[in-house]
């Protein structure tokens, strides 16, 4: 749980009395503008940063530091280029555990390239492999920042698909950040847009899974679009209260 999180780098405020609760095993995707704080409440439930004001609860008690029972997914894989894809993923299971790391590579489809160097995966593979190595620490909070803008449309769909795939195994709750409204609507159970260094709109996707490109489809990412550039009206939250009710 994020309670009246504030954060503020010298005199700019980035996010200010921020609220927000994740239930276990929920999907949920932030959005915003550039600039609008996305990354930095990332870096926060990481535990890479700490609030300004408020605090972060996880079974209700504060969070400081990184919580053993947190990994994140980065845009970039970094990946060390010396370790052999297994070792890289060992790094992420808890006490180096090679088992696991195999265990997480076959979750992903790479275990044929265990003994494999980094430098000869694909941008697709890479982000497989970083995936499995957030995997093998058994996450309860999967953190996921924008780790599919870099990739390629169709590989960047395959990846969309593994990642819910696994989750809905798995069921840890995940926060994706991402400037892709599509792949919001696609993985999300809810959509939280910031603006004005708050949460602005919070809505449920009610999609069947696995998620079709259809009316309903269409409906949520045209929302939070019209919302991003400011041609949202009354009547298009009455629609979506309307539809996410039904």
């Amino acid at each position: 749980m994020v309670k009246e999180v504030s954060k503020r780098f010298n005199n700019v405020q980035v996010l200010n009395h921020l609220n927000l609760e994740i239930e276990p095993g929920e999907f949920v995707a932030i959005i915003g503008r550039s600039g609008c704080g996305k990354s930095t409440l990332l870096r926060l439930l990481a535990g890479l940063d700490v609030p300004t004001e408020g605090e972060l609860l996880l079974d209700n008690k504060r969070v400081k530091g990184v919580h053993p029972d947190t990994r994140i997914l980065f845009q970039d894989a970094r990946l060390l280029p010396w370790k052999r894809v297994i070792a890289n993923v060992q790094i992420g299971a808890r006490n180096g555990d090679k088992d696991r790391a195999e265990e997480a590579l076959q979750l992903v489809g790479l275990e044929h390239k265990a003994k494999e160097w980094p430098g000869i995966l694909s941008g697709g593979q890479r982000q497989r492999v970083a995936l499995a190595r957030a995997l093998a620490g058994n996450p309860r909070l999967l953190l996921l920042d924008e780790p599919l803008s870099a990739l390629d449309a169709l590989t960047r769909i395959e990846m969309q698909e593994l990642i819910e795939r696994i989750w809905q195994e798995q069921r840890f709750s995940a926060v994706l950040v991402t400037h892709d409204v599509s792949e919001a609507v696609a993985l999300a159970d809810r959509i939280v847009l910031i603006e004005n260094r708050a949460i602005s709109l919070d809505i449920p996707v009610d999609l069947p899974r696995p998620r079709e490109r259809n009316t309903g489809f269409a409906f949520y990412e045209k929302l939070i679009l019209d919302r991003l550039m400011g041609k949202e009206t009354k009547e298009t939250l009455e629609s979506a209260f309307m539809f996410s009710s039904k």
